[in-house]
């Protein structure tokens, strides 16, 4: 009585195997820029909200500053007069582009207004701030 199975049988389902998972994560593969773009998108959304909401709090000014492929919040250091880094990121695969930096008050509001576009192969998405300190993250 034979038991288990032979060599030449166990490569055969082992190569059976990997011809399904790679035909399955190709589509994976592709749709890798689109998750890129949407985590990214809500980093920065969520780091602007942040910067607002330390602003409040803290009751200290808080600049977002944006380059192609980062950004970088800093709060207002009055008896030096500069600013200060307090955290910063730079989200994979994507590239930011920014008008300007958005700098947040102890009120809430916002001045330097900002149109931040996030954008990678997938597509694109647009935050724009508001005087009112509101963030609004729209897919272009």
């Amino acid at each position: 009585m034979k038991k288990g199975l032979s060599l030449l049988e166990a490569l055969i389902i082992l190569a059976v195997a990997s011809l399904m998972i790679f035909a399955a994560s190709t589509p994976l593969l592709t749709s890798s820029p689109k998750y890129r773009l949407k985590k990214a998108a809500g980093e920065i959304y969520a780091r602007l909200n942040y910067a607002r909401y330390r602003a409040i709090f803290d009751g200290q000014a808080v600049r977002v500053s944006f380059s192609s492929t980062s950004y970088t919040i800093e709060k207002y250091d009055s008896p030096l007069k500069k600013w200060t880094p307090v955290a910063s990121g730079a989200p994979e695969g994507v590239r930011i582009e920014a008008n300007n930096s958005p700098i947040f008050h102890p009120v809430g509001t916002v001045s330097n207004l900002a149109t931040i576009v996030v954008s990678n192969s997938w597509g694109k998405y647009k935050l724009t701030l508001a005087i009112s300190g509101r963030i609004r993250m729209v897919m272009l």
